[in-house]
C-alpha cells in the first residue's frame, strides 16, 4: 500500500468513526412527507379508523367565520361537513358531509364544491402523524414540574433562539405573549413535537415564531392532542391528534403561515391562513382526487409538487452544539 493509499485509508477511518459516534439526531431529521394531504391549508381528517368514502364523519368538521385561505393553495377539506361564513376560500372546498356557505363574500370564488373527500388523504394525513410521532427528538425541554408541562410568558423562562433540530415537549405547552425565534440554514427543518408522554396541548396566545433565517414551511408541530392559537402570528405545519381553534381579531385577522392538519374538528375565526402546500388533494393538483391520467400517477400533481415534496424531506445539519439550554434539562 503505497503512502496515498494509507493515507486515503486512514481518512476514510476517521470519517467512519466520527459518524459512528455522532448522535443521529444530531446530525439529520427528517419531515415526514404528507403526500396528498399536503394539499390542504385546512384539513379535519376524523378519527373514524376505518374511512369512509361515502358516510361523513361526525368527528370531523370545519368551521370558518371571517377568514381566508390563500398562498400555494387555499384548499379545505373535511372528512364530514364544511360551514363557511364571511370567509374567502382560494382553492377547493372538498368535503364528505354538508357544505354550507353563508355570508356576503363569496366564499369560494371560482374553486369547486367537490364530494367526498378521498379516502387517501386521510390515510396519507395518519400515515404522516404515525410518523411525526416516531422521530427521535435532539432536544427534551424538562417540564416546570412533574406532569405540569411547559409555561412560558413573555420570554421568561427564556426559549430560542433555536436552531435546526427535533424539539420535544413531555406534556402540554403554553406560550402567551412570547415570542420563539428560529435561525438557521434556507433547509433547515424545524420540528416540535408536544405530548410525547401520550397527551399535551399546544396553546398560543399573542405569541409569535420568528423565522431569523431558514423557512416557516419547513417548521412543524406535531401536537398529541388540541392546539388552540389566539392571536398573534403562529408559523409552520400543525398536525393535532384532536381539535385545531385558531381565533383572531375581529376586523382585523391574525396572520398564520402554515396548515392547519387535525384529527378533529377546525374551527377559524378571523384568521388569514397563508398555506405552505403546493398541489391539491388526492391524486391530482386540484385537490378532488381524481386522476387526470387514469392512471393512479398523475403527472401534474408529481411534477409540480416536487419543490413541494422536497421541502418536506429537507434534512437539517447542526454546526456545534445549538442545543446549550441547561435550565431546560438539554443534554448537550
Amino acid at each position: 500500500m503505497n503512502h496515498h493509499q494509507k493515507h486515503l485509508s486512514a481518512c476514510l477511518i476517521a470519517l467512519a468513526a466520527l459518524f459512528s459516534t455522532a448522535p443521529i439526531g444530531a446530525w439529520a431529521a427528517t419531515a415526514p412527507a404528507l403526500n396528498s394531504a399536503s394539499g390542504y391549508a385546512v384539513l379535519s381528517a376524523g378519527t373514524a379508523t376505518t374511512p369512509s368514502s361515502t358516510v361523513a364523519d361526525p368527528t370531523a368538521m370545519v368551521t370558518t367565520t371571517g377568514s381566508t385561505t390563500n398562498g400555494n393553495n387555499g384548499n379545505v377539506g373535511s372528512a364530514g361537513g364544511v360551514t363557511l361564513t364571511s370567509s374567502a376560500i382560494s382553492g377547493n372546498v372538498v368535503h364528505t358531509g354538508a357544505f354550507v356557505n353563508t355570508g356576503s363574500t363569496p366564499a369560494i370564488g371560482s374553486a369547486s364544491d367537490i364530494t367526498p373527500l378521498p379516502i387517501g388523504v386521510i390515510n396519507d394525513f395518519n400515515t404522516a402523524y404515525g410518523n411525526y410521532a416516531a422521530i427521535p427528538c435532539t432536544t427534551t425541554f424538562a417540564e416546570d414540574a412533574p406532569g405540569a408541562g411547559n409555561t412560558y410568558t413573555g420570554n421568561v423562562p427564556a426559549i430560542g433562539p433555536l436552531a435546526p433540530g427535533v424539539y420535544c415537549f413531555h406534556t402540554a405547552v403554553t406560550f402567551t405573549n412570547t415570542t420563539l425565534t428560529l435561525t438557521g440554514a434556507p433547509n433547515g427543518v424545524w420540528i416540535f413535537k408536544v405530548g410525547i408522554d401520550g397527551t399535551g396541548a399546544l396553546t398560543s396566545t399573542d405569541s409569535s415564531v420568528v423565522m431569523a433565517g431558514g423557512n416557516a414551511c419547513n417548521v412543524s408541530w406535531w401536537v398529541a392532542q388540541a392546539a388552540t392559537i389566539t392571536r398573534g402570528s403562529f408559523q409552520g405545519y400543525i398536525l393535532a391528534g384532536a381539535a385545531i381553534t385558531m381565533t383572531g381579531v375581529a376586523g382585523a385577522p391574525s396572520s398564520f403561515n402554515g396548515d392547519a392538519l387535525a384529527n378533529g374538528k377546525v374551527k377559524l375565526t378571523d384568521m388569514n391562513v397563508t398555506s405552505c402546500g403546493a398541489g391539491g388533494g388526492g391524486n391530482d393538483n386540484d385537490g378532488d382526487g381524481n386522476d387526470k391520467d387514469k392512471d393512479h400517477h398523475d403527472k401534474d400533481h408529481h411534477d409540480k409538487d416536487k419543490d413541494h415534496k422536497d421541502d418536506s424531506h429537507h434534512s437539517f445539519k447542526e454546526g456545534g452544539s445549538p442545543f446549550d439550554m441547561d435550565e431546560h434539562g438539554d443534554k448537550k
